[in-house]
């Protein structure tokens, strides 16, 4: 290839890597470079923030493997008044997981509850405020945790609420970077929720660098400290209020070294009859090149209304989504929140296979941030066929969304029944295989429950949904604590029946991509009576082409 074709390739190139419109691509060459440089710098330093920091609750079971070294709640197993040194006292080992197991009830209840007030700031207040009290609790449950000892092991429950509840604003503020890709965005909404979920191998880091001889306060001082790296990316590489969808010509954010441009997003540079409160569901104008065949059809008629936020929260697809993540989410945080006294059991107390088993569970985690791609490929593949073949076969983009994710949920929750049923098994080998399928069985639950979230209903309430639906489902988390107390009390520590039980639960999963499926099939009639009363009422459009 020469060198000049080389050059006219380069501007092409970049146009489809940002997806600009074709009436951009003349003038993208003036800024293309510094653009597409910033545009990956927030794209992989997002990646790299959610992978490091957000999630890092959800390896517990490394985390307790060090507190339980350090003697945290160690209190609780004092030996039984007459009994011999070598009895085993169940009774006070098992006040001590149950101290463990509670910490964790709440610190995850906690993530997915406070994503509702959360999901509000976000939307009220935008990007800037959300992420500065993100890093405020962030920072305080690390501090927390650096100056806790085995005699204040209470201060464990707040500074896991703290680290989760600054860990869900973290990637609800970092999941609309995937609006500044256009045709990628379900899939690095997905590779978002993958690093969030890869972010729990941290814990299992720290339990490695803790059998090298580190403390864990200097381990957590030294994430305290990242704080600073936190802030440089809430002023350089995110913007002040939202990331609209789609990208308007000339977008752009964070601060710059020109005060003229300094934090000017989208919103901020609309007329005031556009309307100052407009969230990501913002009207930018489009070049011609960029509309569908709907948006010309549609030409002279009134807009619909947005559907409110109520008419959403009563809907059917909303309500059968909630059931479908409060029952998967269920089973993951109990097996999470059980997975040592488990291995326990199984290994029949082997503290060296306890240790072998905790880090390949942790290793595991890692493998997240590359499943949960897989499930944005899924949403988005009508996006690459409708580029190879220049049309949506008559569907609306957004019905062609809608109906991508019936396979995407469906999925999850084949996935899910499997890594239920692999735990239920007691073998300990066989949980080699309960950590692979759980690791994507989770990647897919929460991309997939954003994107879902995303795709149908207004972007407008998208903080308000999430924060809602992860809030609901807390509730319905908080189950995981009295199946704990079922399995240690009642059932002696054996988790079988608890096991078969959730596993059944999961089956209402299915529901989900049914209803979908349904509301698919509903909107698609509709849509061929509105085209059929058109052309009944308007003969002579029918023979009007619509642009492409």
């Amino acid at each position: 290839m020469s060198q000049c074709q080389s050059r006219a390739l380069f501007p092409a190139v970049v146009s489809a890597v940002l997806d600009l419109p074709q009436g951009q691509k003349a003038g993208a060459m003036e800024s293309q470079g510094a653009g597409l440089a910033k545009r990956l710098a927030t794209l992989l330093s997002g990646l790299m923030e959610c992978m490091c920091f957000a999630g890092v609750i959800f390896g517990w079971a490394s985390l307790v493997y060090v507190l339980k070294g350090l003697d945290y709640f160690e209190d609780l197993c004092k030996p039984v008044a007459n009994m011999t040194v070598n009895t085993t006292h169940e009774t006070g080992c098992s006040e001590q997981d149950e101290q463990f197991s509670l910490i964790f009830t709440i610190g995850s209840f906690m993530n997915n509850f406070m994503t509702f007030p959360t999901g509000c700031i976000f939307d009220r207040f935008g990007t800037l405020a959300a992420r500065l009290l993100a890093i405020f609790l962030y920072t305080g449950g690390t501090l927390l945790i650096s100056f806790s000892t085995a005699a204040t092991a209470l201060m464990l429950f707040p500074a896991m609420s703290l680290l989760s509840i600054g860990g869900i604003l973290l990637i609800l503020t970092n999941m609309q970077v995937g609006n500044l890709f256009g045709k990628h965005r379900s899939t690095i909404i997905t590779l978002y929720n993958g690093a969030f979920d890869s972010s729990s191998a941290v814990f299992l880091i720290i339990k490695l660098l803790y059998e090298k001889g580190l403390t864990l306060r200097d381990m957590f001082l030294f994430i305290t400290a990242c704080s600073a790296w936190h802030l440089i990316r809430t002023f350089f590489l995110m913007p002040k209020q939202h990331i609209p969808y789609p990208l308007p010509p000339g977008y752009s954010y964070g601060m710059t070294c020109r005060k003229s441009q300094s934090y000017h997003t989208y919103e901020e540079k609309q007329p005031a009859h556009r309307g100052g409160s407009n969230d990501l569901q913002s009207e930018p104008v489009l070049a011609e090149a960029d509309r569908s065949p709907n948006d010309f059809l549609s030409k002279g008629h009134k807009e619909p209304p947005v559907r409110s936020f109520q008419s959403c929260v009563i809907s059917k697809l909303f309500f059968w989504h909630l059931v479908w993540l409060s029952v998967i989410q269920l089973r993951h945080y109990f097996f999470i929140g059980t997975l040592n006294p488990m291995l326990e059991h199984l290994t029949e107390k082997n503290t060296a296979l306890v240790s072998t088993y905790t880090n390949a569970f942790a290793f595991t985690q890692l493998c997240g941030v590359l499943c949960a791609p897989w499930n944005g490929l899924i949403l988005d593949r009508h996006k690459r066929r409708r580029g190879k073949d220049g049309s949506t076969h008559g569907a609306s983009d957004s019905l062609a969304d809608l109906r991508s994710c019936v396979l995407s949920l469906a999925v999850t929750v084949v996935q899910s029944v499997g890594f239920s049923v692999c735990a239920t098994v007691p073998v300990l080998p066989v949980q080699y295989a309960t950590f692979i399928l759980q690791v994507l069985s989770r990647s897919f639950l929460y991309g997939g429950n954003a994107a879902f979230l995303a795709i149908a209903f207004p972007l407008e309430h998208f903080g308000k949904l999430y924060g809602l639906v992860m809030g609901l489902s807390a509730l319905v988390s908080l189950l995981q604590y009295p199946c704990f107390a079922l399995v240690k009390g009642p059932l002696n520590g054996n988790p079988f029946y608890v096991n078969i039980g959730l596993t059944v639960i999961i089956l209402l999963g299915f529901v989900n991509p049914l209803m979908v499926f349904w509301e698919c099939q509903r909107r698609e009639k509709e849509r061929a009576m509105e085209g059929f009363n058109s052309l009944s009422s308007s003969p002579k459009k029918a023979d009007v082409e619509s642009p492409i």
